[in-house]
């Protein structure tokens, strides 16, 4: 009975383990660059950034944020031909992103 339940125990940490996110993972993806145009609408600021040359929409929880500003956001799920019914149009591609990286 003892070998079971340590087994189970072990098998449960394991399982734990591989579900824990990796709090510095992805800091390499991060989203930065130079705010070109916002907006606000249904509840997300929608960001159009600008590095080296290359613009990038992506969509955060409502945030003030002012065109100039330099932003790094968290990484997150890029969509491709993203429709927002609130602002009544489709981005070529979004990230949507948790937030800023303080």
């Amino acid at each position: 009975m003892k070998k079971v339940f340590v087994a189970g125990g072990m098998l449960v940490l394991s399982l734990f383990a591989v579900s824990v996110p990796d709090m510095h993972a992805g800091a390499e993806n991060a989203v930065s660059g130079k705010v070109v145009e916002t907006m606000d609408s249904g509840g997300y600021t929608y960001v159009r950034l600008e590095k080296n040359g290359k613009k990038i929409w992506a969509a955060i929880p409502q945030t003030k944020v002012s065109k100039g500003q330099t932003l790094s956001l968290k990484p997150g799920l890029e969509m491709a031909n993203f429709e927002s019914k609130t602002l009544k149009r489709t981005f070529d591609a979004i990230i949507f992103s948790e937030g800023m990286i303080k």
